[in-house]
């Protein structure tokens, strides 16, 4: 089962991430951009997907395209949540106890992606 410490050990090799404390919890950023986050059982969400979110560790993502995140429920709907809000789209939200730590670590790196200028993503990829 992936945790937040596989989430903070691939944000760590990302150029210009940020860890935050936040009121919803962990949130990592790039350039104050918000890539990661986990998610809260805040009031706004749909009841099913916050029961969800109170029962267990849910962390959200940003994605390059709604169509992303669609590909993403349709294949595995068992672990990737319907949208939680309507803000801040496109993202996906996930339950972490159903991700492999590789899967993890390219939903956090394609986040990043999403939200880093350039030449962030350009430094990255010389590596």
């Amino acid at each position: 089962m992936a945790t937040l410490d596989d989430l903070r050990r691939t944000a760590e090799t990302l150029p210009g991430s940020e860890e935050r404390a936040t009121t919803g919890g962990a949130a990592w950023f790039v350039r104050n951009k918000l890539y990661a986050w986990e998610c809260h059982p805040w009031p706004s969400i749909p009841d099913d997907v916050r029961a969800i979110v109170a029962a267990e560790l849910v962390v959200g993502v940003k994605v390059a395209d709604p169509v992303d995140a669609m590909a993403l429920k349709q294949m595995a709907p068992d672990v990737f949540l319907r949208t939680t809000t309507p803000w801040a789209e496109p993202k996906i939200a996930f339950r972490m106890a159903g991700v492999e730590l590789d899967h993890l670590a390219e939903l956090v790196t394609e986040a990043w992606r999403v939200q880093a200028p350039k030449y962030l993503r350009r430094e990255f990829d010389e590596r």
